[in-house]
């Protein structure tokens, strides 16, 4: 009867190490939030001979990866500002 010369725990551990190789160490960080920038128009882009509108924000608000706090004032497209007052992100005037 013929005998197997090597052991399965060898193979076993084998396997563990090239596991071991193949996981990073640490998951990626999240990155940080933006501070909110100098007045500017955020959200979707103004339509052509449309002027901007001033809104409060009621509660947080992240927009494009930016957040804001309550009471922040922003310039947003006016369908835009419909929408966050419509939601209640926005202060109603």
């Amino acid at each position: 009867m013929a005998t197997n010369p090597t052991t399965k725990k060898a193979a076993a551990d084998a396997a563990v190490e090239e596991s071991a190789e193949a996981v990073p160490a640490t998951a990626p960080a999240r990155p940080a939030r933006k501070a909110a920038p100098d007045p500017d128009v955020v959200g979707p882009e103004l339509p052509a001979g449309v002027e901007p509108v001033a809104v409060t924000l009621a509660h947080h608000h992240t927009i494009d990866g930016i957040g804001y706090s309550p009471g922040a004032q922003l310039l947003v497209s006016p369908d835009y500002a419909q929408r966050l007052r419509g939601q209640g992100y926005a202060t109603q005037v």
